[in-house]
């Protein structure tokens, strides 16, 4: 996770190329378009109907690894023991038959080479650190990034009425669900007051998101550089994902969902079509959490005396979709911002993902199991 004013380049691991299809469908700049892509979000949004994209599922393997092979050397430790056990064993044999005393048996003498030898394989065992490795892969666009902008200013906290969903509430719902329906591009998270500050970067890794998004992600965290201003949104801001460089360059469709009420302090939206044009073009979806009526409580559950609700925040956002030849989703619908979403994107060339899940050491349990030929040795040597 970064922050700052500027976003240094996102770098993706090396990954194999797989075979996909390269065309793509996408939203263009015209007038046209953008109408077409408003009735789109108000048509019945069945993803199993509208929705012409393959479902990806993950392929889960496990697979062995070893931290420190070398420690694998301590099994010829076993080497001293066995040559005095042997030299030890041909002394003994002739004293007993000097004497004429029976002799052990080759049972009992093979269980302690047996012993011997697996206490230094399991020694040698634990010492290379053996290490079971839980991965799945999973196929992502290689040209595709999304960024997830959440607005953290303190109107946010705004709900219809004390214990009721908060704004920022259920816009971080609407995040986790729009990003469990696009499983194959990857998402960064970004945070927005009077600035945009970058919190991940773009990812395939769902946990890396689930844990940003829960628990690095909040009001006013960071604080706006601006706190004496009562209206700390500044929606001409987002213009900074367009200039700095939070996407890879690979990139080349690049999409920003904002999620915010649309309270913002004024700002001159004619320069905000043109960055977001690019080149690269960067698209925009708008997912507006505002209704009327609603007010930031107090612990105690009044009204907090300085918060009023701005009844330009849905013009705001309609002004700024149309300034930046994006689309503004209405009452919170996810299956109108996946389909648009889809459609900015379009289609394009797929990468195998591979991340780890879940790291088990097995080099206690190996040490542990030394206890039962140590234990045989000490029993037979009393006996």
């Amino acid at each position: 996770m970064r922050s700052g004013t500027s976003a240094t380049r996102w770098r993706s691991t090396t990954r194999m190329p797989t075979r996909a299809s390269t065309s793509s469908t996408r939203c263009t700049s015209s007038r046209a378009a953008r109408t077409s892509c408003r009735r789109a979000r108000n048509a019945p949004d069945s993803l199993a109907e509208t929705r012409l994209w393959p479902s990806l599922v993950a392929v889960t393997s496990a697979c062995m690894t070893f931290v420190s092979p070398l420690g694998a050397l301590v099994v010829l430790a076993v080497v001293g023991p066995l040559a005095a056990f042997v030299i030890a064993e041909r002394n003994r044999r002739r004293v007993v038959g000097i004497l004429g005393l029976p002799g052990t048996r080759a049972v009992s003498r093979g269980a302690v080479v047996t012993s011997l030898v697996a206490i230094a394989a399991l020694l040698g065992a634990a010492a290379a650190q053996p290490t079971l490795v839980n991965r799945s892969a999973r196929e992502v666009r290689s040209d595709a990034a999304a960024f997830f902008v959440i607005d953290t200013s303190r109107s946010m906290l705004a709900s219809s009425g004390p214990g009721e969903p908060t704004r920022f509430a259920r816009a971080t719902k609407f995040a986790m669900r729009l990003r469990n329906k696009l499983p194959d591009i990857r998402i960064g998270i970004a945070t927005m007051t009077d600035r945009v500050l970058p919190t991940l970067f773009p990812t395939a890794d769902r946990e890396a998101f689930d844990v940003t998004l829960k628990q690095a992600v909040g009001i006013e965290r960071p604080p706006p550089s601006d706190g004496s201003n009562t209206l700390i949104t500044t929606l001409s801001a987002l213009t900074r994902i367009a200039l700095d460089n939070y996407f890879d360059p690979e990139a080349k469709h690049r999409l920003v969902v904002l999620l915010t009420d649309g309270e913002s302090a004024p700002f001159f939206d004619g320069s905000i079509g043109a960055l977001f044009r690019g080149p690269p073009a960067v698209h925009t979806i708008y997912v507006q959490f505002w209704r009327r009526g609603e007010h930031v409580y107090l612990p105690n559950g009044k009204p907090e005396p300085l918060y009023r609700t701005d009844p330009a925040a849905q013009r705001t956002i309609t002004r700024l979709a149309d300034a930046s030849d994006g689309v503004a989703i209405e009452n919170e619908n996810v299956d109108a911002a996946v389909t648009n979403a889809r459609t900015m994107l379009g289609n394009g060339p797929r990468v195998s993902d591979v991340r780890e899940h879940r790291r088990v050491d097995l080099a206690p349990y190996l040490a542990f199991g030394v206890l039962a030929p140590l234990g045989f040795l000490l029993y037979r040597r009393n006996v």
